[in-house]
């Protein structure tokens, strides 16, 4: 396939579109009766429901015919095969190599890499049930209750989400806390609550120097050394790092520091011992689930049909919504309060895989890429920005997450949880029109007055797409499925864009920045002539409010 073809297909998706425009997605609903049935996909007890899309079965088919256009097949196989997808860095992105719960060698640069892999999960895993069960206690003697994960971007967000999604795996007694803010509030707040006796940190930084993540660690080494001696540090601190020079130093002792390798990007790291704290706080075997959902999702993606896989399927329909019908906006909703997490998980992950503008051939991007991606758990959504969803100026895409069966929560209160996602897809999906408004009010006694006035307020356009994703119930496995379809769902979208959706480069300005500037706050007599008159001038006040 060509650009020339790349090119048909979207002329054809266009043409898709303008058909599409003459009627309403309960209108695709009235002239197909089994349109559930041709618009799901099953991954066992996992079902993704997209009939609620504002597409046909010929829309369907020109956005496979783009997938194969843009060689999806051949990219799907590269990534797989350890290839240096990631073109910018030079690197491969096999974080599938992390969750091979099958046995196939994943290679890099010719090596099979799961041996390596292997012998850090065993270190990691010893050494979570050592202090799972008492046999590594803190410098007094007393066995640790609190896990501090110290770290930032990839480092925090992904074992942060995990850890709240799965709190009722968590062992009693043992409580799970995130740190990444610079903000001295983040850990000070914290540790005021815990007992230093108690208390064992993790530094997650792979170069051991991200500016965020050693000001925190070094905050809280000095708050263990206060409390329980120098000689203390050691018994409380592990390190999820490369540079074991710089560990040292810090007082991390060697077999208490975990490594990951340079084909695992930071937002893709949770499956390796990024995931140190998730371990200790749910277990080896609870973690091992969580890799074996990562794996079915891997399996499926690789030798599924691109009709019938789902990351496929999400990713074209991302484009479909994101470059056929101009939405800039996707919001993900999770009807699971312990999912509270997961947007500002999947905000990461996209935003930062696929918020480009250059192709992999260093041209401006044609398409837009990336939309907005956000979102808060249902139903207290519902009682905030749904406003929006259902009335606001632009169309936004939804995804909507449920669970079948709660975990650890009261049934009756699921029930009522279960039929709001279900009541608000259809919403979005259907409407109210202003004639319907106007014969409920009519049917409250409104006079025609009051009729008139109301009706435009309390008509709905509807025909706003969504996506549903059902499954037994949130545990170990569940959540290690949902990440590995999106994170390839990224992919999909990433070949369609034509980008490199495993490097970052917007991060690093502002890291270089922000190292220039930190000595001229810190220094009240610095200059500030190389600013610009902004800048300058935010410093000259801020020195002046702190005199």
């Amino acid at each position: 396939m060509t650009q020339t073809d790349k090119a048909a297909a979207l002329a054809t998706l266009s043409a898709r579109r303008n058909e599409l425009e003459r009627s309403s997605i309960a209108d695709l609903f009235e002239a197909d009766p089994a349109r559930f049935e041709r618009l799901h996909v099953r991954l066992d007890d996992l079902l993704f429901d997209y009939s609620k899309q504002r597409l046909d079965q010929g829309a369907l088919a020109s956005l496979i015919a783009l997938a194969r256009a843009s060689k999806l097949e051949e990219r799907r196989a590269a990534l797989f095969s350890g290839a240096l997808v990631n073109v910018t860095e030079g690197r491969a992105a096999l974080h599938m190599a992390l969750r091979n719960t099958g046995g196939r060698a994943f290679r890099v640069e010719g090596r099979d890499v799961a041996g390596d892999v292997a012998a850090e999960l065993a270190k990691m895993y010893s050494f979570a049930t050592a202090v799972r069960d008492g046999g590594i206690r803190g410098a007094k003697g007393q066995p640790f209750t609190d896990i501090v994960n110290i770290g930032i971007g990839g480092s925090d967000l992904g074992p942060a989400m995990a850890a709240r999604a799965l709190s009722p795996f968590i062992a009693p007694g043992l409580h799970a806390h995130f740190v990444s803010n610079v903000d001295g509030a983040d850990l000070g707040d914290l540790v005021r609550a815990l007992d230093p006796a108690r208390t064992m940190f993790i530094v997650s930084s792979k170069t051991f120097t991200t500016l965020e993540t050693m000001t925190n660690a070094r905050s809280a080494r000095a708050w263990i050394a206060e409390a329980l001696g120098e000689q203390a540090v050691g018994d409380h601190f592990a390190a999820v790092s490369t540079k074991l020079d710089l560990v040292a130093q810090f007082g991390v002792r060697a077999d208490r520091v975990f490594g990951f390798w340079d084909w695992v990007g930071g937002r893709y790291s949770i499956w390796s011992t990024i995931g140190l704290a998730l371990v200790i706080a749910i277990g080896p075997d609870r973690f091992a689930e969580f890799l074996g959902g990562g794996h079915d999702v891997d399996d499926h993606f690789e030798t599924a049909p691109l009709e019938a896989s789902i990351p496929v399927l999400m990713g074209l329909i991302g484009v479909w919504n994101r470059n056929v019908w101009g939405c800039a906006s996707q919001a993900v909703i999770p009807y699971d309060q312990r999912l509270g997490r997961f947007p500002a998980y999947l905000q990461q992950l996209e935003m930062e895989s696929n918020g480009k503008s250059v192709t992999l051939e260093g041209t401006r991007a044609t398409l837009a890429t990336c939309p907005v991606v956000w979102g808060e758990p249902g139903t207290n959504g519902q009682h905030a920005f749904f406003q929006l969803l259902h009335q606001g100026t632009d169309v936004i895409p939804v995804d909507f997450l449920v669970a079948s069966e709660p975990t650890d929560a009261d049934a009756r209160h699921h029930e009522l949880l279960f039929a709001n996602c279900l009541a608000q897809s259809e919403a979005l999906m259907r409407g109210r029109s202003q004639r319907q408004v106007e014969m409920q009010l009519r049917e409250q006694g409104r006079d025609p007055a009051q009729i008139a006035a109301l009706a435009p307020h309390k008509t709905f356009a509807g025909n706003r797409p969504s996506s549903t994703f059902l499954y037994r119930r949130l545990d170990p496995r569940t959540l290690g499925r949902l990440i590995a379809l999106y994170e390839h769902k990224v992919f999909v979208e990433g070949v369609i864009w034509d980008i490199d959706s495993f490097d970052q480069w917007g991060v690093e300005l502002g890291k270089e920045l922000a190292g220039r500037l930190a000595p001229i706050v810190a220094d009240p007599n610095a200059s500030l002539k190389p600013l610009d008159g902004s800048t300058a001038g935010l410093i000259s006040w801020r020195r002046n409010l702190t005199r």
